[in-house]
């Protein structure tokens, strides 16, 4: 589980230096890191479930957006980069 979250925050930094990668996609991508370091939230994470919830509904919506924005050629060119080691 650990290493697959390791492949994807490897798969958004690819996403963000790549240069093909459209910059309203980038913009997304920061605006999702920046909401997640913000101490602002919409709804305080001090209340249980809804509180981590809209974290989860803005950041994951922020990432589909980006995923969207972004040619398929790039997006599968950066997921190969990123690939695991099979052992």
């Amino acid at each position: 589980m650990l290493q697959k979250i390791v492949v994807e925050i490897q798969f958004y930094r690819r996403l963000l230096v790549d240069p093909e990668t459209p910059k309203l996609a980038k913009w997304c991508l920061y605006l999702g890191l920046a909401y997640l370091a913000s101490p602002i939230d919409l709804i305080p994470d001090f209340i249980p479930v809804l509180g981590h919830f809209d974290d989860l509904l803005i950041v994951g919506g922020l990432l589909a957006l980006a995923r969207a924005l972004t040619p398929r050629a790039v997006l599968k060119q950066c997921r190969q980069s990123v690939r695991p080691e099979r052992r």
